[in-house]
C-alpha cells in the first residue's frame, strides 16, 4: 500500500488577496502552502447528508478553503437533530436540511460555491449526481446507501472518505481502489451486510453528538491530504475510536481478492437492488409481519374496547428501558427485543391472551413478532410505525424522538 499518493486536484490559477487573509495559517504550513491551498480552491467535494457526521464535515471543508461543496440531502431539520448536527440551529427547525447548511457555510465562508442535490439518491440518479466530482464524504447512516455510494464512486473512479458512529464508537477510512491497484473498497471490509435488525441504527441506538465531530473532523483531514497529496491518507486503514475509553486504534484493510466490486473475478459490475441486498427486516420477520400488522388508529380503537371490557390483550413494548421513559403508549408493558432474543421473554406471555407488539418504528417489533409466532401465537400483531406514529397520529403531547 503506498503511503502517498499524488494530489487529487490541480492548483488554481490563483487566491485573492482576501483569501491570502483568510487561509495565512494553511499558508504558512509548508507541507500546505500556496500550491495546497490553491488545490483546495479548486476541490470539488460532495458531502452525502447534512447530518450528524455532515454537519462537522461541510463546516471544516468550507473553513479549510474547499472551492466547490456538493450536498446531498433530502431531509428537514428536526428538533432531535440539534443535539448532534450543528450547522443547523433553532431557526432551521422544519427548514430544509441542504437550505440550512448551504445558509451556514455562506456564513462560514462566503468564497465557497455550493451546490444542492436536494434528493434522495437511488439508482437512478446517484451516478449522475456523484459525476464531476473529484472526491465524496460520505456521512450517510444506512447500509443500503453505504454499498451504493461504494459501488457508484468505484464505477466513476471517484475517492471516497467514510464514516461510521453509534453511541460512543466511530469508525473512519478511505476507499480509493481507482488511485491504487492494492486499495480496497467498502465491500474489501464489510463483503456483507449484517443481517437485518442486528445493528439498531442511531436512531433507535441513540450517539454521543460530540462522537459526530471527532469522527467528522477525521474525514476532512483525510479529504484535505487527498486533494492536497500530503501526509499518510487512510487507504487501507480502518480508524476505529472509542470516546469513553478515549482510544485509537488502527486496523490494516487488505484488497480482497474475491471481492464482488473489485476483485479478480467481480459479480458486481452495475448497480444493484440495495434495499434488498441489505433488507430492512429479516424474511422471518416480513413473513411474520405481512397480515399481521395493525396501525395505530386500530390499536387506539383496541385499547379502549379493553379499557371497556370487552376485549382482552397485552400490549407489549420492545424497546429498551431508556426509550420507554422518554415515551410510551398507555396500557404498555416493557420486555425488551434482547429478551426475546434469549427466550425469557416467551416465559412472561400470557397463554390466553392475544399479544400485541410495537418498538420506535415497527422494525424491531416485527423481529420479535416472528419469535412470538414461531413459539405458538399464532394470532399475534404488531403495531407499524410503532411509538413514532402513536405520537404523530394520536398523542402528539408526547415527544419524539
Amino acid at each position: 500500500m503506498p503511503t502517498h499518493l499524488a494530489p487529487l486536484v490541480e492548483p488554481a490559477d490563483e487566491l485573492t488577496i482576501d483569501e491570502v487573509r483568510r487561509y495565512s495559517r494553511h499558508l504558512i504550513i509548508p507541507d500546505v502552502g500556496m500550491t495546497g491551498q490553491k488545490r483546495l480552491k479548486n476541490a470539488k467535494v460532495l458531502v452525502i447528508g447534512a447530518g450528524g457526521l455532515g454537519s462537522p464535515a461541510l463546516l471544516y471543508l468550507a473553513a479549510a478553503g474547499v472551492g466547490t461543496l456538493g450536498i446531498a440531502e433530502f431531509d428537514e431539520v428536526d428538533e432531535s437533530n440539534l443535539q448532534r448536527q450543528i450547522i443547523h440551529g433553532q431557526s432551521d427547525i422544519g427548514k430544509s436540511k441542504a437550505q440550512s447548511a448551504k445558509e451556514s457555510i455562506a456564513e462560514a465562508n462566503p468564497y465557497v460555491e455550493v451546490v444542492l442535490h436536494e434528493e434522495r439518491l437511488d439508482n437512478d440518479n446517484v451516478l449522475q449526481v456523484f459525476e464531476g466530482y473529484d472526491l465524496i464524504v460520505d456521512g450517510t447512516d444506512n447500509f443500503a446507501t453505504r454499498y451504493m455510494v461504494n459501488d457508484a464512486a468505484y464505477f466513476l473512479g471517484i475517492p471516497y472518505v467514510w464514516g461510521s458512529i453509534y453511541r460512543f464508537d466511530g469508525q473512519a477510512s478511505v476507499f480509493a481502489p481507482t488511485l491504487a491497484d492494492d486499495a480496497p473498497c467498502y465491500r474489501c471490509l464489510y463483503p456483507e451486510p449484517p443481517p437485518p435488525g442486528m445493528v439498531p441504527s442511531c436512531a433507535e441506538g441513540g450517539v454521543l453528538g460530540v462522537l459526530c465531530a471527532s469522527i467528522g473532523s477525521i474525514q476532512v483531514n483525510e479529504a484535505i491530504k487527498l486533494i492536497t497529496g500530503i501526509g499518510d491518507p487512510a487507504v487501507g486503514e480502518l480508524v476505529i475510536y472509542d470516546a469513553l475509553e478515549l482510544s485509537w486504534r488502527k486496523l490494516k484493510v487488505r484488497k480482497d481478492p474475491n471481492c464482488a466490486l473489485c476483485g479478480e473475478h467481480p459479480t458486481v459490475t452495475g448497480l444493484i437492488d440495495y434495499d434488498a441486498f441489505c433488507g430492512a427486516i429479516s424474511e422471518e420477520a416480513a413473513d411474520a409481519a405481512a397480515g399481521s400488522t395493525i396501525s395505530v388508529i386500530q390499536l387506539e380503537h383496541m385499547l379502549k374496547e379493553r379499557e371497556e371490557g370487552t376485549r382482552d390483550f397485552v400490549l407489549i413494548d420492545v424497546r429498551e428501558p431508556n426509550e420507554y421513559e422518554i415515551n410510551r403508549i398507555p396500557g404498555s408493558v416493557l420486555i425488551p427485543k434482547d429478551q426475546f432474543l434469549n427466550g425469557t421473554a416467551l416465559e412472561k406471555l400470557p397463554s390466553d391472551k392475544q399479544i400485541v407488539m410495537h418498538c420506535k418504528s415497527g422494525v424491531r417489533s416485527a423481529e420479535t413478532l416472528a419469535i412470538v409466532k414461531g413459539a405458538g401465537y399464532a394470532d399475534a400483531v404488531h403495531v407499524g410505525g410503532g411509538v413514532a406514529a402513536w405520537v404523530n397520529q394520536v398523542d402528539p403531547s408526547q415527544p419524539a424522538y
